[in-house]
């Protein structure tokens, strides 16, 4: 027998308990995934059948269709992508300068002003949305795009610059003085120079910002009125709120419309989001 073949066995063999750990915990995560996709491709009549059969007799494609004229999924699908990039955007210009700041300048009661950052993040919005409703009507912007944009950004800050900030210090700061040698200002520099090598921090920032704003619920319900500007969350919990019966196969079908454009954005930025996992691991 070879040696390698039988080095690959017993690297097998040692792996085996891993697997036998992974594969249930990894099938029991997806189950809900397969449930909803099962029930989103299930026509109505079948849903109810007593007993209930793991697999449709056939599937109805239409589901979505219906779903989508039914419900103005795609309304509310343009309302959430201008609100997620929105406060994306919004969030990451404010965090980028204020990262760098204090990854870069000295100044009294930094520590804590950094502390003071990171215990805003243990209020739920629940505890102050009394407050945030206030401050959204005086700022004259309730019912439009623009409260759940600054919402969600200033939510969203905190932890950006937390994540930022480890990024920018990590960085040699002979880099950045090479660059004003050349001509650039510090703003130049950090455009520039800063900004690419921090690259994987600043893409995992935006996708925890894209996906907060995304999947956020309470806010949405509370700060938009018009059903002309809703939300992918309210519109989902509005299929499953009818008095009398829910379109399950709805609910499903919209849920999984809605979770595709997440999964896009994770496979495309998949390896920037790796790189950022994995830096500093290696001196």
């Amino acid at each position: 027998m070879p040696r390698s073949f039988s080095s690959q066995v017993q690297r097998a063999v040692g792996l085996l308990p891993l697997y036998l750990l992974v594969v249930p915990v990894v099938l029991l995560m997806l189950l809900p995934y397969a449930i909803m996709v099962r029930t989103a491709l299930t026509p109505h009549d079948q849903l109810y059948v007593y007993p209930l059969r793991v697999l449709p007799t056939w599937w109805r494609l239409a589901n979505f269709v219906d779903t989508w004229i039914i419900s103005r999924f795609g309304s509310s699908l343009r309302n959430s992508l201008v609100v997620s990039i929105g406060a994306t955007v919004l969030a990451l210009l404010v965090a980028i300068p204020g990262a760098y700041a204090l990854a870069r300048f000295r100044f009294r009661f930094k520590r804590a002003f950094l502390y003071l950052i990171l215990v805003t993040q243990m209020f739920s919005p629940i505890l102050i949305i009394v407050g945030l409703f206030r401050t959204i009507s005086t700022l004259g912007v309730i019912n439009t795009y623009w409260a759940l944009i600054i919402t969600y950004a200033a939510f969203g800050l905190a932890f950006t610059i937390w994540m930022l900030t480890g990024f920018f210090r990590s960085i040699p700061k002979e880099l950045e003085e090479a660059a004003w040698i050349d001509g650039c200002t510090r703003m130049g520099a950090l455009r520039r120079v800063i900004a690419p090598l921090a690259l994987p921090g600043i893409v995992t920032s935006m996708i925890f910002l894209f996906i907060s704003a995304w999947n956020e619920f309470l806010i949405a319900v509370t700060f938009i009125f018009d059903d002309r500007l809703k939300t992918l969350p309210p519109l989902v919990v509005g299929l499953s709120g009818t008095r009398y019966q829910t379109e399950w196969e709805q609910v499903m079908a919209a849920s999984l419309m809605a979770t595709l454009p997440v999964v896009i954005l994770f496979v495309f930025l998949e390896r920037h989001l790796v790189r950022s996992l994995t830096a500093g691991a290696v001196k």
